[in-house]
């Protein structure tokens, strides 16, 4: 059912919000009797849809009790069937930051997703979850058992349009099982947390979107919830929000050198009405300015272009955390950003190899390219692959797993389970981060052997230090393609 009409005017949403078709679509679960416990002014149930209120959501259905867990899936399936754009789904009994929903209602990819808690001490409202990658691998609920557990799902699941057939005929299959009792004694407190089981298990890439120090918690009872209403208040939202607009897991140079004082520079962008997109194209000037001073060939010139080169590297940062910070994205921003990338540093290899003035120089500049290249592709074949084959379901694409089984798997074996294990060690992960020599370290590199000795040594970098990266990144594209 929609919002009742005393609720209509509460939750009304902008035109500007509801006309746009990229907008989720809520399914909001009233189905325990938590929702109705008070708080500021209201219930629980109040409080959420004030907060959807606030944020891009086309419509919002409330699901009420009536008929148990399987009636309960089966109206999602409903809603899921004849939705366009993303749906997502999170019971009424919620208590979280507004910021917390926005990291899945108003995250640019309107993708399938689920918010976690890389606090991995599970709990009946707290299920555990396995992490690997920026996804979710494994799920579970009081029937379904996660071995290495990693995190704990906070109750909010958002599927992106390509999968709603997928969560429509995972929440049938759900509810007949529950109907016939074949997942144990599960209650409709669990039906979120089995639709997330259910994606995962059928293969479906669910993105992991991490609170960080947020919260969002399921709550049971009056004391509970006034305590998870009082923990909210002890974050600062606005802080927080600045902080996630900073790259999670960007490359060393990007995390330490760069981003620890770019992030200062959001605000007075913001101030000053700076678009991403503006930042984008300043960044590509100096770009093109420290390709000019290079093909000076002079120490001077190398020094200066080195730092233009560096500075535009650190305006490019700022404008994917501009754009994460005022949620401003645009297919022409992704387009121009990824494009410029590739433009600024082959603009700077054309203008060192004029400064060195010999045609070895441009053998050298055409081969960092060519590089470049191969890289790219074997990066954008692999993930273009491994998402057909998911879809399809070919069988190194995640094959599904029977909801049935209670234990789901627990991490690869050989040298996949190796590398997963060692991830954790925080030496080894900046290390897998600086060896596939991402556009900081390249970036990096350019300039300080630029600067310090000639653009000769500056190919000869580039080729030997990106030739191990290409095998090493080939090699791990084989391994995973064979687990």
């Amino acid at each position: 059912m929609r919002l009742p009409r005393d609720r209509e005017e509460t939750c009304a949403l902008p035109d500007s919000l509801t006309s746009e078709t990229t907008a989720a679509s809520v399914v909001l679960l009233a189905t325990t009797s938590a929702c109705k416990l008070s708080c500021a002014g209201g219930t629980l149930l109040d409080r959420v849809t004030d907060q959807l209120a606030t944020l891009p959501v086309r419509e919002i259905q409330v699901v009420t009790p009536g008929g148990g867990l399987g009636a309960d899936l089966r109206g999602v399936a409903k809603i899921a069937r004849i939705s366009t754009g993303a749906v997502a789904v999170l019971p009424a009994d919620l208590v979280a930051h507004t910021e917390a929903l926005a990291l899945l209602l108003d995250h640019p990819a309107r993708d399938t997703a689920a918010l976690i808690s890389n606090d991995a001490t599970a709990a009946p409202m707290r299920p555990p979850v396995r992490v690997q990658g920026g996804r979710i691998v494994a799920a579970g609920s009081s029937f379904h058992v996660v071995p290495d557990a990693n995190a704990t799902f906070r109750g909010v699941l958002q599927a992106g349009e390509a999968d709603l057939a997928a969560l429509a005929d995972i929440a049938e299959e759900l509810a007949e099982l529950a109907d016939t009792g074949r997942l144990g004694p599960v209650t409709p407190v669990e039906a979120v947390d089995l639709l997330l089981v259910g994606l995962v298990r059928s293969g479906v890439a669910v993105r992991a979107a991490g609170l960080g120090p947020l919260h969002a918690d399921r709550v049971t009872g009056q004391g509970a919830a006034d305590a998870a209403v009082t923990r909210l208040a002890e974050v600062d939202e606005a802080q927080v929000r600045l902080d996630l607009s900073v790259k999670q897991d960007d490359g060393f140079v990007a995390t330490f050198l760069v981003s620890t004082w770019t992030r200062h520079l959001i605000r007075p962008a913001v101030l000053l009405k700076l678009t991403p997109n503006t930042v984008t194209g300043v960044s590509l000037a100096l770009a093109g300015l420290a390709a000019v001073w290079f093909s000076a060939g002079t120490q001077g010139g190398r020094l200066l272009g080195a730092l233009l080169f560096f500075l535009s590297f650190a305006l490019d940062c700022l404008d994917g955390q501009l754009a994460r910070y005022t949620r401003t994205f645009s297919p022409l921003g992704a387009w121009a950003d990824g494009m410029s990338d590739r433009l600024k540093e082959y603009a700077v290899y054309v203008g060192l190899a004029f400064g060195l003035g010999s045609l070895g120089g441009w053998h050298l500049a055409v081969g960092a390219m060519i590089l470049q290249v191969v890289r790219h592709a074997i990066d954008l074949s692999y993930a273009g692959a491994a998402g057909d084959a998911a879809r399809v379901g070919a069988a190194w694409g995640r094959p599904p797993r029977s909801l049935l089984e209670p234990a789901d798997g627990g991490r690869a074996k050989g040298v996949l389970g190796l590398a997963q294990r060692i991830e954790g060690d925080t030496v080894v992960h900046w290390l897998k981060k600086i060896i596939v020599l991402p556009i900081g370290e390249r970036t990096a590199l350019i300039a300080l052997t630029a600067a310090v000795w000639n653009a000769r040594i500056t190919f000869l970098s580039l080729l030997c230090w990106g030739g191990v990266a290409a095998l090493y990144q080939l090699g791990g594209r084989i391994v995973r393609s064979a687990r």
